[in-house]
């Protein structure tokens, strides 16, 4: 990401920083990879290390199954049932070392403690809902269509204005990135890239919070959830600058390549991380060569599982497609639009589909979460024109 700074900072780094009152204030590096990445200095007024565990930590590791199918699957998202805590409500469904893709829909704010994903960077999709991310960073108002972008080791808060909430949380044990094709080697959008830095939302409104109490958060690490408490409150920072924090962008400033003839998923691409890439499908026109044929074409993943989490519109290449729908193509056989839908599609304009794609590099085991909300016979669904 790009730098920012929010409040007060001293004129040069790991310098004398000073209160009002002459005493120091608290210095915090927060960086990614080790010494060798992005990277921001975080200026407390309390230290960030008083801190205990005060509970015995319980597991949320996912429980997966393994039924040595290899077919495409289809999950009913919608069907994971609202819990009130956001903790809890967080099910994994399609899971490997490397990348967790999870449904949640809390109903309630967390107003009574903080969390750390200490394992993961977050992307966190708004499929409903709107309301406030609350960091040491900064706020970040939230609604439909954004994507929330948590490095691993933030504590925050989700505040909901409602108790509708429907999330898509990708968990990456690599760091998230914007592909690295739009940016040039200053690390600036060229003119290509499907979005740019104004579309880019960073933490605004900087909360210090100075007292000190007992402040309960929950840090994740190795799936399992260690309950800990903080001595003083954990947004107590007075400002900061850098590159690592977190931030929002929306799927619907997410501006669609289009050309001739059918252009392949990487187009769509708007994240990146060792393990996946994430693709944004947006309202847009269709191709324009006379003889264009806007359904994709069968194609095989031969090197990554296809995820597809539909979110809202019409699909030409797939039938019987609800909101909150997740498919599972799996490397190693073909698949393409279902019987019909190819024809059918020629002559069309456009489109208005919204859906989000997660393509990883190693196989994807589905969870007994996924199981029971799965729709079994899709599999067949090649097989018919019904």
């Amino acid at each position: 990401m790009h730098y920012h700074s929010l409040g007060k900072i001293p004129q040069k780094r790991h310098i004398q920083f000073r209160k009002p009152d002459g005493s120091l204030y608290h210095e915090e590096l927060f960086s990614t990879e080790g010494f060798s990445d992005t990277y921001s200095l975080l200026y407390h007024e309390n230290p960030p290390t008083q801190i205990v565990q005060v509970g015995e930590p319980f597991s949320v590791a996912p429980k997966t199954i393994h039924d040595k199918q290899l077919k495409h699957r289809s999950l009913q998202g919608f069907q994971i049932a609202p819990e009130a805590d956001y903790i809890k409500s967080r099910k994994p469904v399609l899971v490997n070392d490397e990348c967790k893709l999870v449904l949640a829909a809390p109903t309630e704010s967390m107003e009574d403690y903080f969390f750390k994903n200490a394992d993961a960077d977050e992307i966190i999709f708004i499929h409903e809902g709107t309301g406030t991310l609350r960091t040491m960073y900064g706020n970040l108002k939230f609604e439909y269509g954004d994507y929330l972008v948590i490095p691993r080791g933030t504590v925050y808060q989700l505040e909901f204005d409602n108790s509708n909430n429907r999330l898509l949380i990708v968990e990456s044990s690599s760091p998230v990135i914007t592909p690295r094709r739009y940016r040039n080697q200053f690390g600036q959008f060229m003119e290509h890239s499907p979005f740019c830095e104004r579309d880019i939302r960073k933490p605004e409104i900087l909360e210090t919070h100075a007292e000190q109490g007992n402040f309960k958060f929950f840090i994740k690490k190795q799936d399992n959830i260690y309950p800990y408490h903080y001595l003083s409150h954990p947004f107590d920072v007075v400002g900061w600058d850098g590159y690592a924090y977190p931030y929002a962008f929306s799927i619907h400033s997410f501006e669609p390549i289009t050309g001739r003839v059918h252009q392949p998923p990487p187009v769509h691409q708007t994240f990146a991380s060792r393990a996946f890439v994430v693709c944004s499908f947006v309202p847009r026109l269709y191709d324009y060569h006379p003889l264009a044929i806007p359904a994709p074409y069968n194609h095989s993943n031969i090197d990554s599982d296809e995820v597809l989490y539909y979110v809202d519109g019409d699909f030409m290449s797939r039938k019987h497609v609800e909101r909150g729908m997740i498919t599972l193509h799996p490397g190693g056989i073909p698949h393409g639009p279902h019987p019909g839908t190819i024809e059918k599609s020629i002559g069309q304009k456009e489109t208005g589909e919204l859906a989000v794609m997660v393509d990883t590099f190693k196989p994807l085991l589905m969870t007994e979460y996924a199981a029971g909300i799965e729709d079994k016979e899709y599999y067949k669904s090649w097989l018919t024109n019904n």
